[in-house]
């Protein structure tokens, strides 16, 4: 009799139970993706099949939903990719981006795998290493540069230069002056003064002062019948020694832009690039995979970029558990790149990808699966009734 083939199907069908069960389990679990069990007939030649047999689970790669979490560890791939884990000297992949910063500064999951990627100053394309958020801030750095525009009053009266030497404190020995701060390299801020002496027609002596130490250096500025800028000269090195035991400065003004009309001196814009040493007070991820860094002293630095993986057959990938897994020979090697470049999604920070479990189509599934069960068990039952009938023949 027939017991086998039943049989076969009763076990079929207990598994695709199984896996049916494990997806709902798991329908609310971030990154996971659901499974399908696969099944295949036993023939074997025979003149009736010897029943079925499990042919394989198949994962569904497929995305899941993004939600939103705003909390700014929380990482979702919007797109192709997987997030690249280092743990105990194993990788991972893993959709799954709820980070943590431990102590150390490492980005960890909640498995305790490491994150890994690209610090800052190792190019794309080389091995990724483990991201650690460096504890120490950030330097103070001395100003190089002055880049500002002006307004020229083209109506201001010329300076003679021989009849009336520049000071400071005589303000008919320049036409108009405006501040600025500058740092030194251990970052003390020096009130610093830019002083423009209209020397000629359409020509103007510009000077630097820091502290009331003036720069020996002298530049100019000359504009043309529109009023436009025309050359620039001596502005590249404005040099000074403080007394603070600091390395000597040398400052250069970019003025581009600057005008001469008929209009009031005025400062449409200034920046220098100076600044006070700062403590590291956030970290943030943007949509390239960059961990930015803003500290104290309003400067931001990228620290590193998160390495993204992905492969040639994503059903060949191994289940590692906790909502990972492991590269294979089906799965090919890994290509490994940065969000945003290539197949590569990006990253969307505060928000995490939900499981890609239909809870709607697994629990169809699994009343299908149930029905299965009783048929094979029903299959059985005739099976034993026909046996029994046959042993009565007299």
């Amino acid at each position: 009799m027939g017991f086998s083939q039943a049989l076969s199907g009763l076990r079929a069908a207990a598994i695709n139970l199984d896996v049916i069960s494990n997806n709902v389990a798991n329908s609310q679990i971030v990154g996971f993706k659901s499974s399908r069990a696969q099944f295949a007939d036993i023939y074997a030649n025979a003149e009736v099949g010897l029943g079925t047999r499990l042919a394989g689970v198949v994962q569904d790669f497929s995305d899941g939903n993004i939600e939103t979490t705003d909390r700014g560890l929380d990482l979702a791939v919007s797109g192709k990719g997987f997030f690249r884990f280092e743990s105990a000297g194993e990788i991972i992949y893993s959709r799954n981006g709820q980070l943590t910063m431990d102590r150390s500064g490492y980005l960890t999951n909640a498995s305790g795998a490491r994150l890994t990627g690209y610090p800052a100053g190792i190019d794309f394309g080389g091995q990724p290493q483990v991201m650690q958020i460096p504890s120490v801030g950030l330097p103070a750095y001395a100003t190089n540069s002055i880049q500002a525009t002006f307004n020229m009053d083209t109506r201001s009266a010329i300076v003679n230069r021989g009849a009336v030497p520049f000071d400071p404190a005589n303000a008919n020995s320049y036409s108009y002056t405006n501040s600025v701060t500058l740092y030194d390299s251990l970052g003390t801020p020096h009130q610093s003064q830019m002083y423009f002496t209209k020397t000629a027609i359409n020509t103007w002596e510009v000077r630097l002062v820091r502290d009331n130490e003036v720069a020996p250096e002298i530049g100019q500025l000359t504009f043309d019948g529109n009023g436009l800028l025309d050359s620039t000269s001596g502005l590249d090195a404005f040099t000074f020694a403080p007394p603070n035991g600091s390395d000597p400065m040398t400052v250069s003004m970019e003025l581009e832009g600057s005008t001469q009309f008929a209009n009031e001196f005025e400062l449409a814009e200034i920046f220098q690039d100076g600044y006070v040493s700062g403590t590291l007070m956030q970290v943030n991820i943007n949509e390239l995979g960059e961990i930015v860094g803003t500290y104290s002293n309003e400067q931001e630095r990228v620290l590193g970029t998160i390495a993204l993986a992905n492969f040639q057959s994503l059903e060949g990938l191994q289940p590692a558990g906790d909502n990972g897994w492991r590269e294979t020979t089906e799965s090919g090697q890994p290509i490994v790149s940065v969000p945003g470049q290539g197949q590569f999604g990006n990253i969307m920070a505060g928000a995490v990808e939900a499981s890609n479990v239909d809870l709607t189509q697994e629990l169809v599934a699994m009343i299908i699966a149930q029905r299965n069960y009783q048929a094979n068990a029903q299959s059985i039952k005739s099976q034993d009734e026909a046996l029994q009938t046959t042993m009565q023949l007299r």
